[in-house]
């Protein structure tokens, strides 16, 4: 067979130094895509430094991203930053042929990201309910074992799934995330070996520029964090009259996530950032009852609006499920193909290699064991309780995994919190059913959502790594093993960093870190196992307008979580959007854009990541007893802080732009 011929070809070809051309396309009826490391040839993949340096970067990137995550609600990708530091580093070091090493190093290292989504969306919501309900308690293991078999489980139940989404589906799927990661690491191959040093030592800049900005507001406060209209008399005068509130998050980080999200998400985020606060707020402040007009825009929000927000996003769940149902039957047709055609012994080339698929099953089948061990003695402590809850977990995180890959390989963002949301609403009524409700009922809910968010994350995760393996000519099957030790390490980090961070910081009060996801999560979970009141009249007006939102082509999901995001952190992130919009049509040569474009996006990368790693030594040394100045609502720090940031979006916008014309 064709296939057969080609992937014998001599071993003595020599290995392109790009991509080829029928990357991104989709094959024709004889045509087969040849990897860029050779079929027939074995490459070094796991080595003592590609194991050891990507679970160094995955400890390093959990502990960034949970910060992160936690302080602004968003979670940056660690996968570019990560294979620019693996291409710079293989380059410093001389090593020969690093390629496949490299993939392993971002391969393990990204499980960082994935894990820090599941855990901090979720498990920060049990401090945010100890408040009101002491008697809740929280412990590292509880936030260690969901995060580490959630985690299992999205690797287990995707790896099934590889074939189609990766072989099958290629050229029909963008994969935006997966392409830029892979245009990366294939740097380290080119010809000009200096180039993946090169973009390594402008993110190494942009990563210290970003992370020494942020730790000064952090730490010192020179600056504010927040410029506000209610830091100055009339902006509090017109609050409280109107309810009109603007606000902008001023930190290096969160403008790097308005570049790399791209103009038009960021427009819908803000778009629905600015319908609660300027419209909905406004509107209930003013028509609402004597008890609502008396509060703070701030309380508004907190207490009524974002639950409109809450009930659109379980809604965009609901409508990313029956997108793709069609998806998901062709997955399981495949994988049922797969394991019934593993008994015939057929030789698959190296870059094919799974998991054998009897394996995969006995890890899922003790993977669930645990799972339910895990409920019963930790958690729940009635069997058929457990049973129950177990039974949720199964089938929520199957059913959900194969739409998270599919949304990553469509448009690279992932509805975790709307499916996480969703399958909350659904344990609960569940728990409440059989009798599982209280403090109690808390405590199962919100873990098993830990389990459930964190299996959906690495699904969506995982599926751009076997991309970028794909692409590559990487064996499959050595991604998949040590992707296990990688959701471990990362699992055990974020962990650790969440208790701290709830040590210095809090999850309540006026100094806490927003943790929007959590805080969602929390609404949810009170009145339902509470018995208090549920607000279900706000619930379905977000889901009513997320079913007009998708009927008018807008992105739900988005519309619907900038509707509980606060606006402070929507409007850095429509900033940012500008920003790169305005670096992408810099010059009209259409090279020389792309070029600029992707330089941004380096900076941005560092931004974040430098950021966020200052951020958690911020929290460090808070611990360490720094008293941090609360000083944002003088006039003196407002206009420093607005100096500040516009330097900063100049400064971005012109380094972005210094490329010059090969």
């Amino acid at each position: 067979m064709k296939q057969d011929k080609d992937m014998n070809l001599a071993a003595s070809d020599v290995d392109p130094v790009e991509l080829p051309s029928n990357a991104f396309t989709q094959l024709g009826k004889d045509e087969e895509y040849r990897p860029v490391m050779h079929p027939a040839r074995e490459y070094s993949e796991v080595t003592p430094y590609s194991v050891g340096m990507g679970l160094l970067l995955a400890i390093v990137f959990s502990a960034a991203a949970a910060y992160l995550g936690l302080k602004v609600g968003q979670v940056f990708e660690a996968a570019i930053p990560i294979a620019i530091i693996a291409v710079g580093l293989s380059n410093a070091l001389k090593k020969e042929n690093p390629l496949g090493q490299n993939v392993i190093i971002q391969s393990i290292g990204a499980c960082s990201g994935v894990i820090v989504a599941g855990a901090i969306f979720t498990l920060p919501a049990l401090y945010i309910l100890q408040a009101s309900y002491p008697e809740i308690t929280v412990n590292f293991l509880e936030i260690f074992l969901s995060s580490l078999f959630g985690g299992v489980l999205g690797i287990l139940f995707f790896i099934p799934f590889r074939k189609y989404f990766v072989k099958d589906m290629h050229g029909k799927y963008p994969f935006p995330e997966a392409t830029a990661t892979t245009q990366v690491l294939i740097s380290g191959n080119a010809a000009k070996k200096s180039s993946g040093g090169s973009q390594a030592k402008t993110l190494v800049m942009a990563s210290l520029f970003g992370g020494i900005y942020d730790y000064i507001i952090g730490t010192f406060g020179w600056w504010t964090e927040t410029i506000s209209t209610t830091a100055y008399s009339w902006g509090q005068t017109l609050a409280a009259k109107t309810k009109f509130v603007a606000s902008c998050n001023t930190g290096a980080a969160v403008l790097g996530l308005g570049y790399i999200v791209g103009l038009r998400y960021a427009f819908v985020i803000f778009a629905g950032s600015i319908f609660v606060w300027w419209f909905i707020i406004p509107l209930m402040g003013t028509y609402g009852s004597a008890e609502i007009a008396a509060m703070e825009p701030a309380a508004i929000f907190r207490d009524y609006a974002r639950m409109i927000g809450i009930g659109g996003i379980a809604m965009a769940g609901i409508i990313g499920i029956v997108k793709s149902w069609p998806i998901i039957a062709q997955a399981v047709g495949l994988a049922s193909r797969e394991l019934r055609g593993a008994a015939g012994n057929k030789a698959q080339v190296r870059w094919q290699t799974d998991i054998s698929m009897k394996y995969v099953i006995y890890f899922i089948f003790v993977a669930l064991l645990s799972v339910l061990a895990f409920f019963y003695f930790g958690v729940i402590h009635t069997l058929w309780q457990a049973l129950v809850a177990w039974i949720v977990v199964t089938v929520i995180a199957f059913l959900f995994t194969t739409v998270a890959a599919n949304a990553i390989a469509i448009v690279g963002s992932n509805p975790v919190s709307g499916m996480t949301l969703m399958t909350l609403i659904i344990a609960s009524g569940v728990f409440v059913a059989i009798g599982l409700n209280g403090t109690s009922g808390i405590v199962a809910s919100m873990v098993l959502g830990g389990v459930v968010c964190t299996a959906l994350s690495m699904a969506g995760g995982f599926v751009t790594d076997l991309k970028i393996g794909y692409w590559l000519g990487s064996t499959p099957k050595k991604q998949e093993s040590w992707k296990f030790l990688g959701t471990l390490v990362s699992a055990a980090t974020v962990g650790a960093v969440i208790l701290m961070l709830n040590n210095v910081y809090g999850f309540t009060g006026d100094t806490a870190l927003a943790a929007p996801q959590a805080n969602a999560m929390a609404k949810v979970i009170e009145p339902m196992m509470m018995g208090g009141s549920t607000p279900w009249t706000l619930y379905i007006t977000g889901a009513i307008l997320a079913l007009i939102l998708n009927w008018l082509g807008v992105p739900a999901l988005a519309f619907c979580l900038g509707m509980f995001l606060p606006l402070s952190l929507n409007t850095p992130m429509l900033v940012g959007g500008l920003v790169s919009w305005f670096v992408g049509r810099s010059t009209k040569d259409k090279e020389l854009a792309k070029a600029r474009s992707d330089r941004g996006t380096l900076i941005a990368s560092g931004l974040i990541a430098g950021g966020a790693l200052f951020g958690v030594f911020a929290a460090i040394t808070i611990l360490c007893g720094v008293d941090v100045p609360t000083n944002g609502g003088e006039f003196g720090p407002q206009i420093r802080g607005l100096i500040m940031y516009a330097a900063l979006i100049v400064g971005m916008y012109l380094y972005s732009c210094r490329v010059k014309k090969s």
